[in-house]
């Protein structure tokens, strides 16, 4: 199976609305509620991809029992989220239909006890010999420390199960130094861990910090990716307009199914920019429009590239 950790999980609700209009109300013409958080949808698109997975972290309050709820009849997917006193985030993204746009709300993280950080790194733990792969993904809730998925990373290198980590800030630049198998950031957070905007050089600069491969979304533009195989790009035929919310995440389960199966990195990176348009396209945070995501991986470009001077 594969693990997800997702530390500051979140239900995430997803308005449409036929125009987004600042300063005026508004007639949502449909909803949906999905379970959330980063690795909680890499978790649902590696089930839906044929993957087994469980999903771990932090849970609680009406919104946390919620989120277990609609969790529970997605095939493939085990709950193994820890329970805490407060009560999970919400996020809201509104999709502007008129503009193609989408407007993301997100709460802050639920506070977490040390005695509820303890419990989790037992479970944890407890996961990890079943694990092929792991991904810790988004960001850290109030109460857990900076390096905590430096401390993750190390336990999982330990028990000899390959790690993804995928974060911003000083979680990305502690845990990237605790040498994780795959690094997945976007280029701002890549900027902020290397000081450069030129995304070749920073992959490899952000790879020469300690991750064993660097893998950059730049939007529109596919992914980047500074490898032991070598530097490469995979670009999409052309730009989509829709609803962002989960395309990393699609990335991030791509890139940990091609992790485990062990196919090149081509492949791989083609299968990760194709899921992810295929995420824009679809109208629900952490889903992806199956036809789309078929039709469009035999048009997906990757290319080798020179290294940076």
């Amino acid at each position: 199976m594969i693990l997800t950790v997702t530390l500051n999980t979140a239900l995430d609700v997803t308005y449409r609305v036929p125009a987004l209009v600042p300063h005026t109300s508004h007639r949502v013409a449909d909803h949906a509620e999905r379970p959330g958080g980063k690795g909680v949808n890499v978790a649902r698109v590696l089930a839906a991809l044929g993957h087994e997975t469980v999903v771990t972290g932090f849970a609680g309050g009406p919104t946390g029992d919620r989120l277990r709820a609609l969790l529970a009849p997605v095939p493939r997917l085990t709950d193994a989220l820890v329970t805490v006193a407060a009560t999970t985030r919400r996020t809201l993204a509104v999709v502007d239909a008129a503009a193609g746009d989408t407007t993301q709300f997100n709460e802050a993280g639920a506070a977490v006890t040390p005695e509820e950080w303890t419990a989790f790194r037992t479970r944890y733990a407890e996961l990890l010999p079943g694990a092929a792969a792991v991904a810790l993904c988004g960001s850290l809730p109030p109460g857990v420390h900076v390096g905590a998925y430096a401390e993750l990373i190390r336990t999982a290198r330990a028990a000899g199960v390959p790690v993804l980590l995928d974060t911003a800030g000083e979680p990305l630049r502690r845990g990237i130094a605790a040498r994780p198998d795959l690094v997945k950031p976007n280029a701002d957070e890549l900027a902020g861990l290397t000081g450069s905007r030129d995304p070749r050089r920073a992959t490899q600069d952000a790879r020469r910090r300690g991750a064993h491969a660097v893998v950059t979304s730049l939007g529109p533009d596919g992914l980047l990716a500074a490898t032991p195989d070598g530097l490469w790009q995979a670009t999409p035929p052309a730009p989509v307009h829709g609803n962002p919310t989960g395309a990393g995440d699609s990335v991030v389960a791509a890139l940990l199914a091609g992790l485990v199966t062990g196919t090149e990195w081509p492949t791989r990176l083609a299968h990760a920019v194709a899921l992810s348009v295929a995420t824009v396209l679809s109208p629900v945070a952490g889903e992806f429009d199956e036809t789309a995501y078929e039709a469009l991986l035999p048009r997906i470009t990757v290319r080798e590239l020179a290294a940076a001077a």
